[in-house]
């Protein structure tokens, strides 16, 4: 997929947060005059209705403020430039959107996250993007707890085309993640992805739960799980933030996938997460298609959640 049609995708799947924010500083304007408190907080309104979270809100408003004083700023193309730079500056060096494969054959990841945030369809959209890239793919059902996530995610790899295993409902979700481990080294698999348990109701035994697999993995393929992703449902916004410092603890998390941006004016959430959390964002979801799940790039989101 080119760059351009990915900013297309990502301009598209933010419109609704780009408008919630832009429009509300449009609107406390005053044409052709120097940009006044009233558009300031028409930002600072803005951000809040996109969930972009009260500390970050303050920090990037008063940074904006400043300069806004300073230069004697009138246009709202170059308060959407001030706004994308301050805003970068505020974003962590350290997020990196890239899952390097070569590292390891299988290439193990573990998916984390609670029902109904687009966590299967999510496994089945990166399996359907690293089959077209000519990798083997195996999925493994293990969230077992819910007899209706296994025959989701069955559907899903009949529908993407590519392997799975599982066992029955209400089976140890441990013994699914060796059996699709020993699986993926006897058909020499190069990409695992192995779905667990979407509940909340008790951390101790998330965490409980998520340790065993864990150690089951890497005792049948030591360093594995190679990625660990939590996958956020972006409409829930700041409930979000609250759902990554939960498996934080448990999951040992190297990335983030936010889903359902194309549906939601909340996508400033990502702002906050990548503030607040030192685990960057993968991946992110900007539409219903297979390929509407792109590599996250925090320039391009800045840029386009800002274009005045």
């Amino acid at each position: 997929m080119s760059d351009q049609s990915i900013f297309q995708k990502l301009k598209r799947g933010l419109f609704m947060t780009h408008t919630e924010i832009i429009e509300k500083v449009k609107e406390a304007m005053t044409p052709d005059l120097p940009i006044d408190k009233h558009a300031i907080d028409g930002l600072e309104e803005g951000l809040l209705g996109a969930d972009v979270g009260a500390e970050l809100t303050m920090s990037i408003v008063g940074r904006v403020e400043g300069r806004v004083r300073d230069e004697k700023i009138t246009s709202m193309d170059r308060l959407g430039q001030v706004i994308r730079d301050e805003t970068r500056a505020l974003i962590p060096e350290r997020q990196i959107a890239t899952i390097d494969l070569s590292r390891a054959r299988p290439f193990v990841i573990l998916v984390v996250g609670v029902n109904g945030t687009g966590k299967t369809t999510t496994i089945a959209k990166l399996a359907a993007r690293w089959k077209g890239e000519g990798k083997s793919v195996l999925l493994g059902a293990a969230d077992t707890f819910r007899a209706a996530a296994i025959e989701q995610l069955q559907m899903w790899a009949d529908r993407v085309g590519v392997p799975m295993v599982k066992h029955k409902a209400g089976s140890d979700p441990a013994a699914v993640a060796h059996d699709t481990i020993t699986a993926a080294k006897s058909r020499g698999t190069d990409v695992v992805l192995i779905d667990t348990a979407g509940r909340l109701h008790n951390k101790a035994h998330l965490m409980q739960e998520l340790s065993k697999v864990r150690r089951v993995i890497e005792k049948e393929l030591p360093g594995a799980p190679h990625e660990t992703l939590l996958v956020l449902d972006g409409t829930t916004g700041q409930n979000g933030v609250n759902q990554a410092e939960a498996f934080l603890e448990a999951a040992k998390l190297t990335g983030m996938v936010v889903t359902k941006l194309d549906g939601t004016a909340k996508g400033g959430v990502i702002l906050s997460i990548m503030r607040q959390f030192d685990i960057p964002v993968k991946f992110i979801g900007v539409g219903e298609g297979a390929d509407d799940l792109i590599p996250f790039d925090p320039q391009a989101y800045v840029d386009t959640l800002f274009e005045a």
